[in-house]
């Protein structure tokens, strides 16, 4: 699919310009050959003391005539390809600007910061690539094969099919074996890398918890055997790669070595003089030359068919953007809302799972704390139930219908309150307003006295107009996340996903967060990650996760009865409230 709407088109409308440039590319090596093929006759027969100087002048200027010409040609082809490339991908920005700007907050809700820009910068440089490195070699080396093919027919039809089938192998067969290779082991690159980065991020936030419980040996063991094995496949690709280099090289021999050997044949035949033995020795190496890095640039495809996907996902999810106002009123809403997991599973390959066959249930109202230790897959679960990851088996739905189907109409029924809000160098009303950038005045205030802060913003030399600094420095990490609270109490949403809004905030503040997040999200769905247990008693049902299954799971006062080992953490956490 992303071909169609990002390379064929292009082809087709530039058609004319593509022609030219192979047309070119193809005179360059043409010419280059012709320059090995003149050389080679010229150093034969100037060896072989030629009567007059006459006999060797025509050889020496075609010799010139050819280098100055490949030169030019090979000018030439460079600027007429990378000026069509340019014009392409001009075409392109514009495009993908065209498809992310319509649906900027809902991406934000989607991606990370970081898969926007390689959209915007690395797939389009891809695509650059694709052209200049694969699709033009690919076309003039179909030409070429043809042009040889049907040269040496014209002399000798046996020869013709041993030159088919040595240069079919190295501009077919070796490609094919590359790009199968090199496709499944980039397939285990990128899920092992996937999975090892998905790891340390999330170890990264808990890294107290490792220290803490004394794992972190386990931990840095588990990730230097996760780097070994992808230095393995490395190595494995590595000696491939060298292992196809060396055939290819042989078989370029065999390519030369037939053309003598075929020269020599005619020579004996008395159909060219023996001067053009080395001449077609030296214009067979030229032109199979042209064929050696098409294994190379072929398995490349794999790297451009994730760009084109991504290219592919962005312009498919304009079109939900585009119609997210009916998808909003079709939107499974009622006053249940009740999010349902069965048998849900998760992990970058089967073999590691971070989600093992989980299922649950959360009505609306209801509300859910996610605890566990760094890994245990409370961040894939919420990112799960928001739709913006799929698993590899079960379902995740809200109302009976598949989350993954209800983008993005799911960012209005759906808000995050992360641990770090990103302020805006804006006034602090704009900052409470993105929340819902159709609020008025009296709202944005009232969402702001709602979690506390009208009193503090009234004192400000501005009050509301005050503009923030950069990133909010102006303002305390406590009174950060209470403007991200209250945008989404502006946001008006009925779940309400805290992905640990308190981390790095002092015991008090962190209280008093915390009681203000629950007063004002009372009567909403309250899905609350978190890695102690601070605030618990206000939560209905705890559910803890360890190696991707959910091992405990009721109210606070439930598990201090029935477990003991919920119990032993608690009184890690709460040691004064121990005993009471």
């Amino acid at each position: 699919m992303g071909k169609k709407n990002w390379v064929i088109p292009y082809i087709r409308q530039y058609r004319r310009f593509f022609f030219l440039s192979i047309f070119l590319g193809l005179l360059t090596i043409l010419v280059g050959g012709a320059l090995m093929f003149t050389s080679g006759y010229l150093i034969s027969r100037s060896a072989a003391r030629p009567e007059s100087i006459l006999m060797v002048y025509v050889p020496i200027v075609g010799v010139r005539a050819f280098g100055i010409g490949r030169a030019v040609f090979s000018y030439v082809d460079r600027l007429a390809g990378h000026s069509l490339v340019l014009k392409i991908l001009s075409e392109m920005r514009v495009k993908l600007y065209k498809a992310i700007e319509p649906q900027a907050f809902f991406l934000q809700s989607r991606f990370r910061t970081g898969d926007i820009l390689g959209v915007l910068a690395n797939d389009i440089e891809h695509l650059q690539n694709f052209y200049l490195k694969t699709f033009f070699p690919a076309c003039i080396s179909l030409f070429l094969y043809a042009i040889i093919i049907g040269c040496v027919g014209l002399f000798s039809v046996g020869f013709a099919i041993v030159f088919a089938i040595l240069i079919g192998f190295l501009l077919f067969i070796c490609p094919i074996i590359s790009l199968l290779y090199t496709k499944a082991k980039n397939k285990l690159l990128k899920q092992a890398r996937n999975q090892l980065y998905y790891q340390f991020t999330d170890a990264i936030f808990g890294i107290r918890d490792w220290i803490f419980s004394g794992h972190s040996p386990k931990f840095i063991d588990e990730v230097q055997k996760q780097e070994r094995q992808l230095l393995q496949i490395e190595t494995k690709k590595q000696i491939f790669d060298n292992g196809r280099d060396v055939i290819n090289q042989l078989v370029l021999g065999l390519v030369v070595v037939s053309a003598v050997y075929w020269a020599n044949t005619l020579s004996v035949s008395e159909i060219i003089s023996p001067p053009f033995i080395a001449a077609f020795g030296l214009g067979a190496l030229a032109l199979m030359e042209s064929f050696l890095p098409l294994a190379s640039v072929v398995s490349d495809v794999t790297i451009y068919e994730d760009s084109l996907q991504r290219l592919e996902m962005i312009e498919t999810d304009q079109s939900a953007a585009e119609s997210s106002e009916e998808e909003s009123k079709v939107f499974p809403s009622s006053p249940a809302n009740l999010i349902r997991m069965n048998d849900v599973a998760f992990g970058y390959s089967s073999e590691n799972l971070i989600l093992d066959k989980i299922s649950l249930s959360i009505a609306q109202g209801e509300k859910i704390a996610l605890l566990g230790r760094s890994g245990t897959g409370k961040s894939t679960l919420v990112h799960l139930l928001q739709g913006s990851l799929s698993p590899i088996s079960g379902t995740v739905s809200i109302n009976g219908q598949n989350v993954a189907h209800l983008q993005p109409a799911i960012t209005s029924h759906v808000g995050v309150l992360n641990q770090k809000a990103y302020l805006f160098n804006t006034t602090v009303m704009n900052n409470i307003r993105l929340g819902n950038p159709n609020a008025s005045d009296d709202a944005v205030i009232q969402a702001a006295k709602m979690v506390q802060l009208d009193e503090m913003i009234s004192e400000l030399p501005q009050g509301y107009e005050t503009m923030m600094e950069e990133t909010g420095q102006r303002f305390s990490g406590g009174e950060r996340q209470r403007i991200a609270l209250a945008r989404i109490l502006l946001q008006d949403v009925p779940i309400v996903i805290l992905d640990e809004p308190t981390v790095g905030l002092d015991p008090v503040t962190e209280k008093q967060l915390l009681a203000t997040i629950f007063a004002t999200l009372r009567d909403k769905t309250i899905i609350w990650v978190t890695h102690h247990l601070v605030g618990v008693e206000q939560i209905d049902r705890l559910l803890f996760l360890d190696n991707g299954k959910i091992v405990m799971e009721g109210s606070h006062e439930e598990l201090l009865k029935q477990e003991e080992r919920y119990r032993y953490l608690y009184s890690l956490d709460r040691p004064n409230l121990v005993g009471r």
